[in-house]
């Protein structure tokens, strides 16, 4: 049963992580740095908005929004911008709002984008205000993706368009993917654990109040799922008697304070950045989830839970497609770490 979670898991993920690893070596390739530097270079508030309505919208969720993270901060983006960016693209998106609006009513649906941007602003500009950790240029910044080797900055001698389409794939499925990989089975492997041990039902026992979002915050760390895939949970969480407050919760901290997601903060921002993250993630989304509950109870907002049929994001063929092309990336960047010998043609993960 446990394998069985893990690698339904992996499968679900696996066009979305492929997808943000396109888009992470695209920003590495395509955007000049000193374009990212003056827009999402400096620490502060407003590198944290522009980054959190740039991520908002994107279809993201909580795998494929690390490797373009980590491109937008080798890029030359900030930390309050990364880390900004970070929490508002898995914490929503068009397709998780138009969800939200079929599944939860539309008070839900207003009350989780601006939920989320509001969350990533404030945890982008706690994450910025630690300066305890110095900073490197990022060029020559050791990042999550370059496992115990020192990386090298991407070579910019790329002229035409199919060059530099190629430099930006093999920029992703080679440096990103290489420590990536190893963030995303973590989280995955926890995420299998809840789903398998953790009854369905436990999350419905705490019904509403401070101890029930808590609880949400403590289940929602090992697990590893997206905004989209959230909202029928969410709605099966409101029909077993959880306030909207709570659900709320469970929605803003499912997506963003996964396991894989923290690792990689700690390790590309600093071990103090995970606590001004969480603080500003959870801390956020707690105020919320009380100011939802007091909106529904004061002026009688509708929340109302529908559940239809099963939603099926992306046709089977894609999903199983991209789980087998992750896998023998992933298989090829092992060998090509470990075994070198083996693949002469290859060359070692930078």
């Amino acid at each position: 049963m446990l394998i069985d979670n893990f690698v339904i898991l992996f499968l679900a993920s696996a066009p979305w992580l492929l997808l943000g690893l396109l888009i992470a070596g695209l920003i590495q390739v395509f955007v000049p740095t000193d374009t990212m530097s003056k827009h999402l270079g400096k620490e502060g508030i407003g590198s944290a908005v522009k980054a959190a309505f740039i991520g908002a919208p994107l279809p993201l969720c909580s795998c494929g929004v690390i490797p373009a993270a980590l491109g937008l901060r080798k890029a030359g983006a900030s930390k309050s911008a990364t880390t900004s960016f970070l929490v508002a693209t898995p914490e929503t998106g068009v397709d998780s709002v138009t969800m939200s609006y079929a599944l939860l009513g539309p008070f839900m649906a207003i009350m989780r984008p601006i939920t989320a941007i509001v969350s990533a602003i404030v945890a982008g500009a706690l994450v910025g205000k630690d300066d305890y950790v110095p900073e490197q240029p990022p060029a020559k910044a050791s990042s999550c993706c370059s496992g115990k080797n020192k990386s090298k900055p991407v070579e910019q001698k790329a002229s035409t368009l199919r060059e530099k389409l190629l430099q930006s794939l093999d920029y992703s499925v080679t440096d990103m993917l290489s420590g990536t990989a190893m963030w995303l089975l973590i989280g995955l492997f926890f995420a299998a654990l809840v789903q398998t041990y953790v009854p369905n039902d436990f999350l419905a026992q705490w019904g509403s109040g401070l101890i029930a979002m808590v609880v949400m915050v403590i289940i929602s760390i090992p697990m590893y799922i997206c905004a989209t895939a959230s909202t029928p949970i969410a709605a099966g969480l409101l029909l077993s008697g959880v306030a909207p407050g709570a659900v709320l919760v469970f929605m803003m901290a499912g997506p963003a304070t996964n396991v894989a997601t923290l690792g990689v903060v700690g390790k590309e921002l600093g071990k103090r950045a995970v606590v001004a993250y969480l603080v500003g993630v959870i801390g956020t989304a707690m105020l919320f989830g009380w100011l939802t509950d007091f909106l529904v109870a004061t002026y009688g907002f509708e929340v109302a839970p529908q559940i239809g049929h099963e939603h099926q994001m992306l046709p089977q063929w894609l999903v199983l497609g991209s789980g087998f092309m992750l896998a023998l990336l992933m298989l090829r960047n092992f060998m090509m770490k470990y075994f070198p010998t083996l693949l002469p043609l290859g060359k070692a993960p930078h």
